[in-house]
């Protein structure tokens, strides 16, 4: 049996059918499962990212703001929705977000009025969502994050104000201090990026098949 089946099969007997990576901008989320879902003949489904509101919403237009945070929401959980479909067809799943992001992201633009309206629907979608058996969180200290949005952001996200990335990394990494609903691996990326040579997508899954119940934490060194 070849290495790549012995794998496969080792994730299936560990239950590790749905992988969600998740992190902040310019981690390297959609690199990361798009290499990991062709390693292990997967399905990635990535995040939607269309919004018709994004480039008011990053010119500081306040009144959409609400609108496009709904509309991230209402793709996504569509999107999450057409991963319970596809599981019965593909023995595993990677997806490059879990829904809970959509939240950090929420509570850092909407006011305590929007927020009231967000979090009706919210947890009116939330219960139906696939929770995820594995969550790869890629972390970025301050310095690194807004080093690489003013580099390969668009226009538009190159605008962001540092004091706003700093509150979004801080607010990723609170989650993921507290995050309990499944096993997690946390990679520290400052040394480690997707979108250059000289990673292994061999080494992330051997960090992936080590990965036990709790908080995992692996940090790569140049």
């Amino acid at each position: 049996m070849s290495c790549f089946k012995d794998f496969v099969i080792i994730l299936l007997n560990m239950r590790l059918s749905h992988i969600g990576i998740e992190g902040p901008p310019k981690s390297g989320k959609r690199i990361l499962a798009e290499a990991l879902a062709k390693e292990l003949s997967g399905l990635p489904v990535l995040d939607n990212d269309y919004n018709p509101y994004l480039k008011d919403f990053y010119k500081g237009k306040e009144d959409v703001v609400l609108l496009t945070q709904l509309v991230f929401l209402i793709n996504r959980y569509n999107q999450q929705m057409e991963i319970l479909q596809r599981k019965l067809f593909h023995e595993i799943v990677i997806c490059d977000y879990i829904f809970e992001k959509d939240k950090i992201y929420a509570y850092q633009t909407l006011s305590d009025s929007e927020l009231s309206i967000y979090n009706k629907l919210f947890d009116i979608l939330y219960p139906k969502i696939p929770k995820p058996d594995l969550v790869v969180y890629l972390q970025l200290s301050d310095e690194v994050l807004i080093r690489r949005m003013r580099k390969r952001g668009n226009p538009w996200e190159k605008s962001a104000s540092e004091e706003y990335l700093k509150g979004l990394n801080e607010a990723f990494n609170y989650f993921f201090f507290h995050y309990k609903l499944s096993p997690l691996l946390i990679i520290n990326c400052d040394e480690l990026d997707f979108e250059s040579e000289g990673w292994s997508i061999g080494t992330i899954k051997e960090k992936i098949f080590e990965t036990r119940a709790g908080t995992n934490i692996y940090v790569p060194r140049k």
